[in-house]
């Protein structure tokens, strides 16, 4: 079940109560705006506000008997009001309230992931900074390519997640809408002023237009979002799963002094909480295609998107907050063994040094053919017959027409790949 993920500060946004609790704050907004207008008496939406309560098992055993969640919901709270009911819901739809009720859960747990993402983002420029200089080897095709730093990689990801959170800010700010227009978004028993004022008082902006719904496209772009955040902590996820694998050993998930790999082999220590954020992130991307065939309903409206959104968005975002947080557990007890980064960029005998070799060569007057030539064959001998490169190189008649041991020496430096990774730091952090 997808409710064991979710986290108890947004389980609680989508909860029942908390629906129906939003939906009293539209209508109470909208009493407020009729009071504002000098159409209600003011002291009377004061009694409203006091007296105005609802009671789920009550809501339920009304709906039963009408069908209709809204309509439920306002005969309960009229059951509280008595004869000051007259003055709820007046010229409303019922989607003036889910939607703009809608937007306020959306942008309550969106407040949520936001201080998600800066907590994650943070946890990777510390550990950034500490593995600035921290030897690795960076591989394309999965296949060591050249030298690098751990704390590039881990810029590289800070780039991303940044980019990430601009991109939900602004989704975010885009659905931060509500409506107060009536059936079919026409306005015909309440003034555009009401819906001015009750969003005012909400924190939301009116849609410029709705036609008795707020546009989906809306919320599939705030979904898209969302599967963009649950995709990156993939990436970043199998890169440690990559990175924990035997033969590379480069990082691990931290392990608790009790815990347990395996109920068979006493020795495993597996990237489960990675595995896991994985799998998740197929779940977010698949409620987001969702989200994209809600968008093309009947006419001004029908009700098939409703039924699905009550799935996609609470889970949704209670799978991004519980994504980000695990997420963050993770870089935070992150085992980085730099002995074994470091022993890495040293197999066969500094194979990844070709490129070096190669341009030193063509800087003394070599053809790059002829020098793409000599440099492979000595490349694919060591990595062929688990020798090495370097060995070669020194050993090769032909190359030493060119370098002498003492410029091999210089060219298998290490430090040699890192004289720019200040300036890209500087980018960064």
């Amino acid at each position: 079940m997808i409710d064991r993920y979710l986290r108890e500060e947004i389980k609680h946004i989508w909860d029942l109560h908390s629906k129906f609790d939003y939906y009293l704050k539209v209508e109470i907004a909208v009493c407020e705006a009729y009071a504002e207008l000098g159409e209600i008496p003011k002291e009377d939406v004061l009694i409203i506000k006091q007296r105005a309560k609802f009671d789920v098992k009550r809501i339920d055993e009304i709906e039963r008997e009408v069908r209709h969640d809204v309509i439920a919901f306002l005969t309960n709270v009229n059951e509280s009001l008595g004869d000051l009911g007259r003055y709820m819901h007046v010229g409303l739809t019922s989607s003036d309230v889910i939607d703009t009720a809608f937007a306020l859960q959306i942008q309550d747990s969106g407040k949520i992931i936001k201080q998600d993402l800066n907590k994650v983002i943070n946890s990777i420029k510390n550990l950034a900074e500490k593995h600035k200089n921290t030897i690795c080897i960076g591989r394309s095709h999965g296949i060591h390519a050249e030298i690098m730093t751990f704390g590039l990689k881990l810029c590289s990801w800070i780039d991303i997640l940044e980019r990430q959170k601009e991109n939900f800010e602004h989704a975010l700010e885009q659905i931060r809408v509500g409506q107060i227009s009536g059936p079919v978004g026409t306005y015909s028993n309440i003034s555009p002023e009401v819906e001015q004022i009750t969003c005012k008082h909400l924190g939301l902006k009116p849609a410029r237009i709705s036609t008795q719904i707020i546009a989906r496209d809306y919320h599939a772009y705030f979904m898209q979002s969302l599967a963009l955040i649950a995709s990156v902590i993939e990436q970043f996820a199998t890169e440690i799963r990559h990175l924990q694998r035997t033969e590379v050993l480069e990082v691990e998930e931290g392990f608790a002094p009790h815990q347990k790999g395996s109920s068979a082999m006493p020795h495993k220590k597996n990237p489960v909480l990675s595995e896991n954020l994985c799998g998740l992130a197929r779940v977010v991307r698949a409620n987001s295609i969702v989200a994209l065939e809600n968008i093309p309903l009947w006419h001004e409206r029908d009700i098939s998107h409703s039924s699905s959104e009550r799935i996609i968005f609470p889970d949704s975002l209670g799978l991004i907050d519980f994504m980000l947080n695990r997420f963050n557990e993770i870089i935070e007890n992150l085992v980085v063994h730099k002995d074994n980064m470091l022993k890495n960029t040293d197999k066969f005998g500094g194979i990844v040094f070709s490129q070096k070799v190669l341009l030193s060569l063509v800087a003394k007057g070599l053809s790059r053919e002829n020098a793409y030539e000599l440099v492979q064959k000595n490349a694919l001998d060591a990595f062929n017959n688990n020798g090495n490169f370097k060995e070669n190189i020194l050993n090769d008649s032909q190359i030493s027409k060119y370098l002498s041991k003492d410029e091999i020496e210089i060219i298998f430096d290490k430090n040699a790949f890192l004289q720019n990774v200040d300036k890209i730091y500087e980018r960064i952090l």
